[in-house]
């Protein structure tokens, strides 16, 4: 229920527009994911003679789904610390529109690289610049949108959340054309570079809206608000200690006295604010532990067990990334109806009961592998992924909405900033993990 005195969001435009942002912070990153076999080609060209028949296969010898992982990984971990401790010396609306505006200016390098013919060598370099600096950005625009929508009520969260969700679906889904159509590799990466440039600044437009917008107004200026309505309760003309003072003193007495009452909201802690979110903090770290840990290093190795048509091709595309997505904004997106378990202990030990799904994926029907198949028939695949991507995206999303709810609203910037750092980490150990788990199989 909205507080007295808070107008409608009209046509429930500030959640359409929280949810392009969550849109816009994952985006960039999962048409780079499928751009992957362009990038892989244009690295390593075919070998072939002078009849131009191809003498030698396919062989990655840049390793770039490796590069690309760590080079990724890395700085979403650093700058999302830094964006931590470092939020409040720079003015949000930088943090979050040039972030927005820098992601679309690389987006537009990354284009225009498609049509430039340069040495394999400069192509690594200048791309792995550019998802260095991606990933950057995107870790400053993540952290600060996280605190942002911490602001309004939590069921905006989910649909911040369930954005980022949507962004997955469409990378999946421009995987799956791109097969369908047969049409060239640097054709297919040019629309994938173009198409997050034309969200990202459909993006920006409505991150510039939203401040103009009477709900987004009165949650964003809630304290402020506050402190007014009580000043305005007191008489024009009071006495503190005997000495009369204007209503505009007595609001400086006022908030003195609010902060001698609750001195843990006197001044900035992170420290202070992990104190009471740590267990949501550890929760969703370990759900992108355990997700990163086996997806898509063990699911996307998943082999099905016909051979029948042109199943084989599209079980990947269809069974592993595309099913992940969907369930995984479906889970994001049921929080906006039903947000349970609400106790942190409750939740986290959901949490680590999903762990279970590290073992059972690898019991699924992988390839060349050394421990038994247990789970060969294409249904247990499907099923666990539709369980693991639900269960992920749910969870995730109530992590990060109760979250910013545990502190007071001026903390709640930092509560997003904090756990926005422990989704990073678990990001970066699940993709450790990965390589063990694999070598394991």
């Amino acid at each position: 229920m909205d507080p007295k005195g808070c107008p409608p969001d009209r046509f429930r435009f500030v959640q359409v527009i929280f949810f392009f942002l969550g849109l816009g912070t994952l985006l960039p990153w999962n048409f780079f994911i499928t751009a992957i076999p362009y990038f892989e080609r244009r690295l390593n060209p075919p070998q072939g003679n002078i009849s131009g028949n191809v003498t030698e296969p396919f062989v990655d010898h840049w390793h770039f789904g490796n590069w690309i992982t760590l080079l990724a990984m890395l700085p979403l971990l650093l700058f999302t610390c830094l964006n931590s401790f470092l939020y409040p010396r720079i003015p949000e609306k930088v943090r979050i529109a040039g972030s927005l505006a820098g992601i679309l200016l690389l987006f537009l390098v990354a284009a225009v690289m498609v049509k430039v013919p340069v040495q394999p060598h400069v192509f690594f370099g200048i791309t792995m610049t550019v998802i260095w600096f991606i990933n950057s950005l995107g870790a400053v625009l993540q952290g600060s949108l996280f605190g942002l929508v911490g602001l309004l009520p939590a069921n905006y969260s989910s649909w911040f959340m369930s954005g980022q969700g949507v962004a997955g679906i469409f990378a999946a889904i421009a995987s799956i054309l791109a097969k369908i159509s047969g049409a060239r590799e640097d054709d297919v990466a040019l629309g994938y570079f173009i198409t997050p440039c034309l969200v990202i600044l459909l993006t920006i437009i409505f991150y510039i809206i939203l401040p103009h917008l009477d709900f987004a107004k009165f949650y964003f200026n809630k304290d402020r608000n506050q402190l007014e309505t009580k000043s305005q309760l007191l008489t024009p003309l009071e006495e503190k200690n005997g000495v009369a003072v204007n209503g505009k003193q007595a609001l400086v007495h006022l908030e003195e006295g609010s902060e001698s009452v609750d001195k843990s909201d006197k001044a900035f802690s992170v420290f202070r604010v992990f104190k009471k979110i740590w267990k949501l903090a550890i929760a969703v770290c370990l759900i992108f532990t355990t997700t990163l840990s086996v997806f898509p290093a063990v699911t996307a190795h998943v082999s099905t067990d016909t051979e029948q048509g042109n199943w084989k091709e599209y079980f990947t595309p269809v069974c592993c990334f595309l099913l992940f997505n969907m369930m995984d904004w479906a889970g994001r997106s049921v929080t906006a109806f039903c947000m349970r378990p609400r106790k942190d202990n409750v939740l986290l030990i959901a949490v680590l009961v999903r762990l279970v799904f590290i073992p059972i994926f690898m019991l699924c029907n992988v390839k060349d592998r050394y421990l038994p198949i247990v789970f060969s028939h294409d249904g247990w695949f499907i099923l666990f992924m539709f369980l693991f991507a639900f269960s992920n995206g749910y969870l995730v999303t109530l992590c990060m909405c109760y979250a910013p709810k545990k502190v007071s609203p001026r903390d709640a910037e930092t509560a997003g900033a904090v756990m926005a750092f422990f989704l990073a980490l678990g990001l970066a150990l699940g993709a450790s993990v990965s390589f063990p788990i694999r070598l394991m199989l």
